[in-house]
């Protein structure tokens, strides 16, 4: 699936490759009593960018200029952009 194709609340998306472009600064946040880490990245591919929420133990694993592979991810909605995460069962792969 390319990144121009993708619709809000749409779930099981599969994006084989992306380039990690941009990455926010991570905030630490506090959650039934267990301190997470978030961050955002922004992902390409030569259809458009999108953001991708990175949460906790992935927050370390990529940066700028990783490539990527999503799989059964969901797009979400936030502030009226389109957000890919990762989800209950989706993953990222470094290539």
């Amino acid at each position: 699936m390319k990144i121009s194709e993708l619709q809000v609340r749409q779930g099981n998306v599969n994006i084989d490759e992306v380039e990690v472009i941009e990455k926010t600064p991570v905030r630490e946040f506090q959650k039934f009593g267990k301190a997470g880490k978030v961050c955002n990245v922004v992902i390409k591919d030569d259809s458009g960018s999108v953001q991708l929420t990175l949460w906790n133990e992935d927050v370390d694993k990529y940066d700028v200029g990783d490539k990527l592979k999503l799989a059964d991810c969901f797009v979400g909605e936030w502030q009226g952009e389109k957000q890919v995460t990762t989800g209950r069962n989706g993953t990222i792969e470094k290539l």
